[in-house]
């Protein structure tokens, strides 16, 4: 602190102002309106009257974020700037207006330890004031905001029936719903749901509900970019006022996504295989993004149509990938199939190897019944190895609604078995616990069920359809290595056997017997706890992150004081005299008002 005398100290005699003693301490200064010092100005002034001590602020208990002013709330972590800012523009008398002609000026603002959950926060806020010409005075007191509960509007929306004003029914018109699952996947990882009021999921499809349009046109904008779809938008009129001209409206919007799924058989039109690089009629699709990806189960040739090419002209397939309508068969052998492609180079990248094999094949059902075997040539057959159990379509014992097809399978034209993939784990050697041996698991949805009128025997029904769904989707995932990168996978809370630990360390020395389409634990993620609810992040929209005591304050270049100090601190000082205004805080970066 300065010293008091020196504002008021006697001037020099050679001046030519006329001095005059202090009316209380009787000391020699300047003439002024109060004929007094500024240290006794200082003791009998009070320059935050008029100034709020204790204000209100309000916090959204769902999504903890906090209102700003009328309709807006923001996210605000505790003892940052934004929530400083938030405080000091609720605090009234700081701005100087018509009424209340009080030129204060803010020098800092603290943040005080406050008990975690007594709803009160507590900011130490100095400012200073010219009370005469000449004389400034700074004060420090302390204000307390008291925090109460208020719903934001879209925390009422979630609340309140009725309360959409947009629809998007995204559906497939299948008797699986891999598709879906698959969908729920992308969803989970890009964040898509966030600002979904509710979700409800049917057979064939599912309903997205939002508080707006703009909301809504992006999550379709989301769909058209990871699965070819074809869009139909209608709306509805709520309400109208013929007055202003406004209406209100709610809008539905129906995705249909194309009906082909992963690894059906499709027979091409010839057309067709001559517009996708002449390929084979008989091919299989191998995965599905905004592109339908074709590849030849033979040969390895793959093409890509657009969904504009699909919605022209569908395709049907002629087998659908149903656990029904696929055979288990137990590799005997297999083959390699080398084709050259550049002669001139010594060595093949591994990229570029050929992934085709021969393969000996066998039912599973013909073991120690008879001696009947297969050999087919294989696209996935690099996978494969004396010994494995894949699935596969076995055309011998199917009959085409194709009439091409049909045609071509009855005249020996086409293959006898096409394998799919292979299968893995325990789900290979048939165990009935297969599924709870998994290492890894996937995340789910908060979603609601729609309740229908049905009896006990077909929700039974319904309940293992879906089961059964699961269970495929699961084994497409750990068969599949690039539909795993599309989605988060999460390691499983049971014990993870040695045999799968050593997967990791194990180097593979023979490049024909590498199964690059195996899950490894590396890419497993940590963190998933089963049946914990949403995260908090999908309702704030920004990952957590958290904060020691006063850390907070300290990122963004905020005075704290902490716990011990807070009992010190007293609710307002006395007045000081200042030479000029906020020398000592010139150097601060941060600027509150």
């Amino acid at each position: 602190m300065e010293d008091p005398t020196a504002i008021g100290a006697p001037l020099d005699p050679a001046s030519n102002f006329v001095q005059v003693l202090c009316c209380v301490c009787g000391i020699p200064i300047a003439p002024n309106a109060a004929n007094t010092c500024a240290t006794c100005l200082a003791s009998s002034s009070d320059i935050t009257k008029g100034i709020s001590t204790e204000c209100t602020l309000h916090q959204c208990r769902g999504c903890q974020r906090w209102h700003k002013e009328a309709g807006k709330w923001i996210a605000c972590d505790l003892e940052s700037r934004e929530l400083m800012a938030l405080c000091l523009a609720n605090v009234s008398g700081l701005k100087a207006t018509k009424k209340n002609d009080n030129r204060v000026r803010l020098i800092d603002a603290t943040w005080i330890w406050t008990e975690p959950h007594s709803m009160r926060l507590k900011v130490r806020l100095t400012v200073q004031k010219e009370v005469q010409s000449g004389t400034i005075l700074q004060q420090a007191f302390t204000v307390v905001f008291i925090v109460r509960n208020q719903q934001c509007i879209e925390c009422q929306a979630e609340f309140r029936q009725g309360s959409w004003r947009a629809l998007v029914q995204v559906r497939q018109r299948v008797a699986h719903k891999r598709t879906f699952l698959y969908l729920e996947q992308l969803i989970l990882k890009h964040g898509a749901h966030r600002g979904c009021l509710s979700i409800e999921t049917f057979r064939d499809g599912m309903d997205f509900y939002f508080p707006d349009k703009g909301k809504a046109a992006r999550f379709i904008s989301f769909l058209e970019n990871v699965v070819p779809t074809k869009v139909k938008t209608s709306k509805k009129l709520i309400s109208t006022d013929d007055k202003s001209n406004i209406s209100n409206f709610k809008y539905t919007n129906l995705v249909e996504i194309c009906p082909l799924c992963k690894d059906d058989l499709l027979f091409l039109p010839v057309k067709v295989a001559r517009k996708l690089g002449n390929i084979s009629r008989l091919v299989i699709v191998k995965n599905i993004s905004n592109l339908i990806h074709l590849i030849d189960p033979l040969s390895g040739q793959t093409a890509s149509m657009t969904a504009e090419s699909y919605w022209c002209d569908p395709i049907r397939p002629i087998i659908t990938a149903a656990r029904a309508r696929m055979t288990k068969y137990i590799v005997l052998g297999k083959e390699p199939v080398v084709i050259e492609r550049n002669v001139s180079k010594k060595r093949t990248s591994r990229k570029q190897r050929n992934k085709l094999a021969t393969l000996s094949l066998a039912r599973e059902a013909d073991l120690g019944a008879n001696d009947k075997q297969f050999e087919e040539r294989s696209y996935v057959g690099y996978l494969m190895k004396a010994g494995d159990v894949c699935v596969g379509y076995d055309l011998t014992e199917i009959q085409f609604v194709d009439d091409d097809a049909e045609e071509m399978r009855s005249a020996g034209k086409l293959p006898d078995v096409i394998v799919i993939r292979k299968l893995y784990g325990a789900v290979a050697a048939g165990e009935s616990d297969a599924a709870k041996k998994r290492i890894w698991r996937l995340q789910r949805l908060d979603v609601e069920a729609t309740e229908t009128a049905k009896s006990s025997k077909a929700a039974k029904q319904e309940a293992e359809l879906n089961g059964m769904d699961e269970e495929d989707f699961m084994r497409e995932v750990e068969a599949d290595k690039e539909m795993r990168a599309q989605m988060n996978l999460y390691k499983s809370s049971n014990d993870i056997p040695k045999k799968a630990e050593g997967d990791v360390e194990m180097a593979n020395d023979d490049d024909d017997e590498d199964d690059d389409q195996e899950i490894r634990l590396e890419e497993l993620l940590d963190g998933l706890v089963v049946d914990a609810g949403p995260d908090p992040e999908d309702k704030i929209g920004d990952e957590v992150e958290y904060f020691a005591e006063g850390e907070k304050a300290a990122k963004d270049g905020i005075s704290y004081v902490g716990r011990e100090g807070a009992r010190q601190v007293r609710e307002k000082d006395s007045a000081v005299p200042k030479s000029s205004f906020g020398k000592e805080y010139d150097m601060k970066d941060f600027k509150f008002m």
